[in-house]
């Protein structure tokens, strides 16, 4: 499991506390009950996990209190995308300090004009700087949410230069297509994709796996399609449930709040705003998720 994420993870929501703090305990708690499911492993501060509001500290924090709650360093990755390429580096410096190995780098973002040999630059800067073998770097691409594309030549260029420690790629644009022209220019690379309903047609065409925010709250129905059950039909139908709300990331609290009978789920991080309330749809995602498993 140390060489490249594959199989099923699950970008795990961060849970917090009163303060608006991390609740690591209750983190540690739901990556075991994920593990129970058939989950492989948890990838913390990604986007489901509201990773951009929490800085290098924090989540470095909320790493050692889940390791020594005895959740196995490695079944756990981090995000460790960062405007700043110095803080990516300290970040991943510190997980591999842990431990950890699988680092989630996003390119960087809020500069919408770069080109594909800046993007190069800045993950070939934070690998460099970071100088260490064991590390197991992911190219994050999420371009409807981060503002930036990480182009497919960009992706084999880096692979060909840093061998296993680009380890792989997750693709979160929801479009098969670039999933397929990431495998056609990397093959070499664990692609994964978040995108749920492709995990069935992408583990056929040779992805890694997923690695994916809707297995937080329907880890049964993701599995199914990671065994290869013809459940899409079912999944999209869940995952309409959840990206047709105002928030994914304050619906799918919402509805772990309901599903656990615990409200503190519902708190997330400035600029988000909490739900009163997701019984309603927590009911609507049980009629999705029920026949498709049983």
């Amino acid at each position: 499991m140390t060489e490249a994420i594959r199989g099923f993870w699950v970008a795990s929501a961060t849970p917090l506390a009163a303060d608006g703090s991390v609740d690591a305990a209750k983190l540690a708690a739901h990556a075991k009950q994920l593990f129970s499911k058939g989950v492989d492993g948890v990838v913390l501060f990604g986007t489901t996990g509201e990773g951009t509001s929490f800085n290098a500290a924090e989540r470095v924090a909320t790493v050692e209190a889940v390791l020594k709650a005895g959740v196995a360093p490695e079944r756990i990755g981090i995000g460790g995308g960062f405007p700043a390429i110095s803080d990516s580096i300290a970040l991943t410096r510190a997980a591999l300090g842990l431990g950890l190995r699988h680092v989630l780098l996003l390119p960087p973002y809020f500069d919408r004009s770069v080109t594909a040999e800046g993007i190069e630059d800045a993950f070939a800067a934070i690998i460099d700087g970071v100088g260490d073998d064991r590390l197991r770097a992911y190219l994050y691409h999420i371009p409807q949410i981060s503002g930036v594309a990480i182009p497919t030549h960009v992706a084999a260029n880096l692979r060909k230069s840093y061998g296993r420690v680009v380890a792989g790629l997750k693709d979160s644009s929801g479009d098969f297509k670039q999933f397929q022209a990431f495998r056609a220019a990397a093959p070499e690379l664990a692609i994964t994709v978040g995108n749920e309903a492709d995990i069935t047609r992408a583990i056929a065409a040779g992805g890694a796996g997923t690695i994916c925010g809707m297995a937080n709250i329907a880890p049964e129905l993701v599995k199914a399609m990671v065994d290869g059950k013809d459940v899409e039909a079912r999944m999209q139908a869940a995952i309409d449930i959840v990206v047709k709300s105002p928030s994914f990331l304050t619906t799918l609290k919402a509805i772990l709040a309901a599903q656990t009978g615990d409200a503190s789920w519902l708190r997330v991080r400035p600029p988000l705003r909490a739900l009163a309330d997701g019984t309603a749809l927590k009911r609507k995602l049980d009629e999705m998720v029920a026949p498709a498993i049983a």
